[in-house]
């Protein structure tokens, strides 16, 4: 296209703003980090959902799923503070939960590894669940309509 119009014209207009011929190469002012994953698609598969009831495997409290990151996503401190001994893998789907346990309620992020299914029929009582979910007829909590993480 001569006429500058399509893509090739877009980028010549947008760079020819920005100063640099288009002719000229761009060059980078700091080297790569070889290590770092840019742009990088988590290919880890959660196996609970948002909305679904879960409790710990060791530890005794219960809570629903109100976020998933695919990997670890915390800071190192937190991952550091677990004793080494129990500190889960950081390739695995983690979990934010509205948490509760019979003394108090919380938000807690834990491992896919550390979570199992929870069958129980009691109901929740975590005082932010309202704000986030309906609880359907069958029980099950549902995510409410214009509520994204």
């Amino acid at each position: 296209m001569t006429s500058g119009r399509g893509f090739s014209g877009f980028v010549s207009r947008l760079f020819g703003r920005r100063g640099r011929p288009a002719d000229k190469p761009l060059v980078l002012d700091r080297p790569l980090d070889l290590e770092a994953r840019y742009n990088a698609v988590s290919t880890h598969v959660a196996k609970y959902q948002i909305g679904q009831v879960v409790r710990h495997r060791h530890f005794p409290f219960r809570g629903i799923i109100f976020d998933v990151d695919p990997q670890f996503g915390n800071t190192e401190e937190w991952y550091e503070s677990i004793p080494e001994e129990v500190r889960p893998r950081k390739d695995q789907p983690f979990y934010h939960l509205f948490a509760e346990n019979e003394r108090t309620h919380y938000v807690a992020y834990v491992s896919e590894q550390n979570l199992v299914p929870d069958d129980s029929t009691v109901p929740l009582s975590h005082p932010d669940i309202p704000e986030w979910f309906d609880r359907t007829a069958r029980g099950t909590y549902e995510l409410k309509k214009g509520v994204a993480n």
